[in-house]
């Protein structure tokens, strides 16, 4: 199998009994225990402070322009002037949208909700909205979870005589919109303790600012900002904790029509709610609205108070979720053809004439995933393409972008996730641009693609009360991740493909003879070259499986890897192989490891006409590696097979394809015989070995 399955590394942290035993002392369990000591809050007050849920919020009037965004936003309501509140698409834009409409309709105030259709408008404040609400004789715009970068359109507002209030939380530009006030906790000179609100965060602040009532205001709209905290992935500290905490709880026993029919329509409706329900039940079909350019939907599902209308709304939601995947599933499948051979390991920059605009987020998150790199998809439409782009790793999207502002015609967002637009003529100076930074990040030791493991644990501490007991450290999610564990040296005794062949399910057994069983998501057999007999490592996260009434331990494996001793031997065989390819310090022992005999070819070459479909075979080569040699019963080293494959390739007959995941092996013998002792590939060797021509 190869080194690990989905991540590059595993960063595994170390506890401190001394801290375990005291922490337990406390009352945490043992699992918790050594989490929290992992993670440095190793102290009973740190650990306190770490996961406290009732921090106190932040004062509104901290962040620079609220007052006076909140007087005019006062004033406007005294004067019964016409209000839009201008929102974004996705699930942070939309409940801000709510919460905001709601709360000034219940101040009385004319009011307008407005989200710009996501594929004629695009993201943000735009000339088309301002001329629509203009004719609607509005007074005051107030954009929420967006507008930041809205330089120009703010200068349009003030040529037809509209105010426009900013408040939004992505990065700033150099210069900010020229508006009556622009409340972003990411401004330079905001002195808000706080960056990590939201889009909703911060207008339940402009509200908290405007009533004066910020406790009254949290236990009213909780669960709104729940839903927008979680879904943007704000890093849950401090007072986001706190609205998220609340927010749970409010989710339980819903208030709002719409939110209680969407979570029994997404079949989480009487269960317990956590973080989990938020992010992959209930805003996947929040945001499929927007997506699939419906988002008046959404709108009305948060807002309506009619119990039937809100069923209907929550149904169509979940049927245009389907739809998204149907969707994604189509781009994707056009995205990962189009990747050169050799991959594009450094950054992926893909544009396709037909691609839905609302989807590609969701493919560019799961490509960079995947490939280990940032991802840029763009829509073209014309001799312009609208893109959206996802990090991994810590890339800064929207400082490169800046970088590279010359290329675009705009662009937004944050160091995760961003947007541009950019002219068709100018795409390939952006590809190798941004390909060229992404390298050098790489290089510079910054980037983080680790898979963050807590740390080390016994089977024995896998019992049903421990697991229970990690409940202590919810809600997780960033900055409060869920634990990750690992195990060393554990046998594979049972495995078979379950979900049509899309998951693996093991049986794993320790030292001391305890089966565990383990689900592997997204894998197979033969992706992961997982075999019945192998020693392997797992991380993974722990789990109560309940069936048929009966509770039972299971591993929601997070990547697999070989044993200790496996994995050097993979790492000793790829450097020999890399010193003989580089010509570099190669001894006359080196050359004996490396070269195969004749018995050796034959059982590798009968291995890929029998694996062979179509004439081919895709798979990672340390994987395939580690499969011929249990099928062939021979002890072939990696490093030889490679040259095996190397002769084949050089006698034409096979062709290799190097792509960033997997190799190809295209055979293309017309059953001609070759002479592999002329191969210069091993005639090279055995010149190195010290033989004679």
């Amino acid at each position: 199998m190869c080194i690990c399955v989905k991540f590059g590394a595993w960063n595994v942290s170390q506890y401190r009994q001394e801290e375990v035993e005291q922490l337990q002392r406390a009352g945490y369990g043992p699992l918790c225990a050594r989490t929290l000591s992992a993670r440095g809050y190793g102290d009973v007050q740190s650990a306190w402070d770490y996961l406290r849920a009732d921090a106190p919020l932040c004062s509104p009037f901290l962040m620079k322009d609220m007052k006076t965004a909140a007087d005019r936003v006062r004033l406007a309501v005294a004067r019964r002037e016409h209000i839009a509140v201008f929102g974004d698409y996705d699930v942070d834009g939309i409940t801000s949208t709510c919460l905001l409409t709601d709360f000034l309709q219940g101040l009385g105030a004319r009011v307008t909700s407005y989200i710009p259709a996501r594929l004629e408008e695009g993201y943000g404040l735009n000339e088309l909205a301002i001329r629509q609400l203009y004719r609607q004789q509005v007074n005051l715009i107030v954009t929420v979870d967006c507008g930041i970068t809205a330089n120009d359109e703010a200068e349009l507002c003030r040529r037809l005589g509209m105010d426009l209030v900013i408040t939004d939380h992505h990065e700033c530009k150099k210069d900010l919109p020229r508006a009556v006030a622009v409340v972003d906790p990411h401004r330079p000179d905001c002195t808000y303790p706080h960056t990590n609100l939201s889009g909703v965060g911060v207008a339940f602040q402009l509200a908290a600012a405007i009533s004066g009532r910020q406790e009254e205001l949290l236990d009213r709209y909780a669960d709104l900002l729940c839903l927008g905290l979680v879904a943007d992935v704000m890093p849950l500290q401090g007072e986001v904790r706190t609205m998220v905490v609340r927010g749970l709880k409010a989710l339980e026993h819903p208030a709002r029509p719409g939110i209680a029919a969407l979570m029994e329509e997404a079949g989480a409706g009487g269960k317990p709610v956590t973080t989990g329900t938020v992010g992959y039940l209930l805003a996947p079909r929040i945001n499929a609205a927007g997506r699939m350019g419906q988002v008046e939907q959404a709108l009305e599902l948060f807002m309506t108070e009619d119990p039937i209308r809100a069923r209907e709304l929550a149904a169509a939601l979940c049927r245009m979720n389907k739809e998204r995947q149907r969707v994604e599933a189509q781009i994707y499948q056009q995205a990962t053809a189009m990747l050169p051979e050799g991959g594009q390991t450094d950054a992926i920059v893909l544009a396709g004439e037909t691609w839905h605009q609302g989807v590609v987020g969701i493919v560019a998150s799961r490509l960079s995933e995947e490939y280990r790199c940032p991802a840029f998809l763009i829509c073209m439409d014309g001799d312009k393409g609208k893109a959206s782009s996802r990090s991994y790793g810590g890339f800064n999207l929207f400082g490169a972008l800046s970088q590279m502002s010359d290329l675009l015609e705009s662009y937004g967002g944050h160091e995760l996730a961003a947007g541009f637009t950019i002219l068709r003529q100018n795409i390939p100076a952006f590809s190798e641009r941004v390909c060229r930074m992404a390298a050098e990040f790489k290089a510079s030791g910054q980037a983080d693609t680790a898979l963050r493991v807590d740390c080390r644990v016994e089977p024995e501490l896998l019992t049903i009360e421990n697991i229970r007991q990690l409940a202590q450290l919810e809600p997780c999610g960033t900055g409060c991740p869920g634990p990750v564990f690992c195990m060393e040296d554990l046998r594979v005794d049972q495995l078979s493909e379950v979900g049509g062949g899309k998951h693996l399910r093991l049986s794993l057994g320790g030292k001391r003879g305890k089966q565990i069983p383990a689900i592997f998501f997204s894998t197979n057999a033969l992706r992961s070259g997982v075999a019945v007999g192998d020693v392997v490592d797992v991380a993974f996260v722990p789990q109560i499986n309940e069936y048929r009434g009966l509770r039972s331990v299971q591993l929601n494996v997070m990547d697999i890897r070989p044993g200790a001793t496996c994995r050097r031997e993979v790492l000793d065989q790829r450097e020999l192989y890399q010193r003989f390819a580089q010509t570099g310090a190669f001894s006359p022992d080196d050359a004996a490891r490396l070269l195969p005999v004749r018995s050796e070819f034959v059982a590798i070459w009968r291995y890929l006409i029998a694996n062979s479909q179509d004439n081919r075979i895709q798979e990672e080569f340390t994987c395939m590696a580690r499969k011929i040699v249990r099928a062939t019963g021979m002890p072939l080293t990696m490093g030889r097979t490679r040259i095996c494959l190397d002769v084949f390739a050089e006698q034409g007959l096979i062709r290799l394809h190097h792509y960033a995941k997997y190799d190809e092996i295209e055979i293309t013998t017309d059953g001609r015989k070759v002479d592999l002792d002329s191969s210069p590939i091993i005639r090279s060797l055995r010149r190195r070995r010290g033989e004679k021509e």
